[in-house]
């Protein structure tokens, strides 16, 4: 049983510590710099190391399990309301131990190399995709100026080209030669973007769990990969509601002295998964729409009153509670018997 609790602010050259017991009587306070602070926590006995989960926590949550320290990570926004008075990086330490100390607490699980390598690898591909993005918008906006109005999309480029080409456009030739050149750095980015895509279904049909979420209507390689790289342990979650919840697909609440007033959805917890399942249920809507949706089923019976987003967000909080359902009991999807009928 650990009697020690270390609270760290965590920074890119000092350290902030504060140790304190279980009962939260003070022990120490130490600042550290950064290349003795690995010296120190391995001088140290057995505690309970509490960091809030920012930037390299991850990092040091592996480096002191290693050193054999048990750890936590805590959102920065719950050790917020617990820093007293003035903003510094002792009293920040000293939340982090408070903050801990609640028995209602939650915490963030610690991810191992191989899930942040693959959320780099996810987020080097989103950033590309807004890299093409911006050099497409760009590329209309000087067509625009010309009197040439192209859609969004980059579906457009084709048309862009055509413009580009046609000897009546009535483009000078320095604009057409500046376009030329935008639509090369397009075909460069596109070229990387099939790259990460192309390492990402890989990974997607390597993996056990992620070849299992693709066997949902709706779930593709990237959710699958996104769900593994960016969700905490399934076993945190003690059923498919509170994952939907964690995901931000339900509605916020603004009840009070018994009545329930539920709002527009939260848009809590981890905004790439929520988006890609709305994305995936979006798909599975248009889908449906010309296989039709099965008759007396509940999503016949929301959509015939509600607008069609809120239709994709019900299926998307539905996706997310079958994704919990497979992790926590290992299993691939099943169709429905009512699916299967129709």
């Amino acid at each position: 049983m650990k009697d020690t609790m270390i609270g760290v602010d965590l920074a890119k050259s000092v350290f902030q510590l504060h140790a304190a017991s279980m009962m939260g009587e003070p022990k120490f306070r130490k600042r550290l710099s950064r290349q003795s602070f690995g010296k120190f926590m391995a001088e140290q006995p057995p505690a309970v190391v509490v960091m809030e989960a920012c930037g390299s926590a991850h990092y040091w949550a592996r480096e002191m399990i290693r050193l054999g320290h048990e750890v936590k990570l805590i959102a920065p926004h719950y050790v917020k309301p617990f820093i007293k008075r003035q903003k510094k990086d002792a009293a920040d330490a000293e939340a982090i131990v408070i903050a801990a100390q609640r028995p209602e607490m939650r915490f963030v699980g610690p991810k191992s190399a191989e899930q942040q390598s693959r959320a780099i690898l996810f987020r080097a591909r989103e950033r590309l995709v807004h890299q093409r993005t911006e050099l497409v918008n760009a590329l209309r906006a000087c067509l625009y100026e010309y009197g040439h109005i192209v859609p969004q999309g980059i579906h457009q480029i084709k048309r862009i080209e055509d413009i580009l080409d046609a000897p009546n456009s009535g483009l000078p030739d320095l604009m057409r030669e500046e376009c030329r050149d935008l639509l090369k750095q397009i075909a460069e980015q596109t070229v990387r973007i099939n790259a990460r895509t192309g390492k990402i279904k890989a990974l997607a049909a390597e993996a056990d769990t992620a070849r299992r979420l693709q066997t949902i209507p709706g779930v593709g390689p990237l959710t699958a990969l996104a769900v593994e790289a960016f969700a905490p342990p399934i076993g945190n979650f003690s059923c498919g509601r509170d994952f939907a919840a964690w995901l931000g697909l339900v509605p916020r609440q603004f009840s009070s002295g018994g009545k329930e007033r539920l709002g527009r959805t939260s848009k809590a917890g981890q905004a790439d998964i929520r988006r890609l399942l709305i994305i995936g249920a979006m798909s599975r809507l248009n889908w449906m729409g010309r296989k039709s949706i099965p008759e007396d089923s509940w999503l016949a019976r929301i959509a015939a009153r509600k607008p069609r987003m809120l239709v994709a967000i019900a299926l998307a909080n539905k996706m997310a509670r079958t994704i919990w359902a497979l992790m926590a009991r290992n299993e691939d999807y099943r169709v429905p018997a009512q699916v299967i009928a129709a």
